[in-house]
């Protein structure tokens, strides 16, 4: 199986994404992406998001690596994961998963960001219009606003 991972600060791409996980051979390319988005209860003004990346990048081969063991079909897995300040709107991360067909392509694509998300050490603060902020997703009221 080929794996694309990528952490940094420049904008990821979709079509970039999408052309790593194609292959004549795969009949399904299934894409996760994510933004930042605005929430009602606390507007948010940007997401800062980092990163130890050594250890990030080896985190999301293994990712790609589980869903190749979970989804033998699975011929390219593809994780790519923005660092830096990111506005409302702006894609934090990317996954791409390709195979011969749809089920596994799909599957690869739930498991793997489900994982990143629990395992990856790549951390968000999100800052509010009111000036406050929290680490992850802390509730409000929470003693970190």
């Amino acid at each position: 199986m080929e794996i694309h991972v990528a952490i940094g600060a420049a904008p990821l791409s979709v079509e970039g994404a999408y052309h790593q996980a194609a292959a004549t051979t795969n009949g399904a390319i299934a894409l996760f992406v994510g933004t930042v988005r605005d929430a009602p209860d606390r507007p948010v003004a940007y997401l800062d998001y980092e990163a130890y990346e050594p250890l990030a990048s080896e985190s999301l081969r293994a990712i790609a690596a589980e869903c190749g063991s979970l989804y033998p079909s699975l011929q390219k897995a593809v994780l790519h994961h923005r660092v830096g300040r990111l506005a409302v709107g702006e894609i934090s991360v990317i996954v791409a998963m390709g195979a011969p067909h749809r089920p596994d392509a799909l599957g690869a694509c739930a498991a793997a960001i489900a994982r990143l998300k629990a395992v990856a050490p790549i951390w968000k603060k999100e800052v509010w219009h009111n000036g406050r902020s929290a680490w992850g997703n802390a509730p409000l009221g929470s003693p970190l606003q």
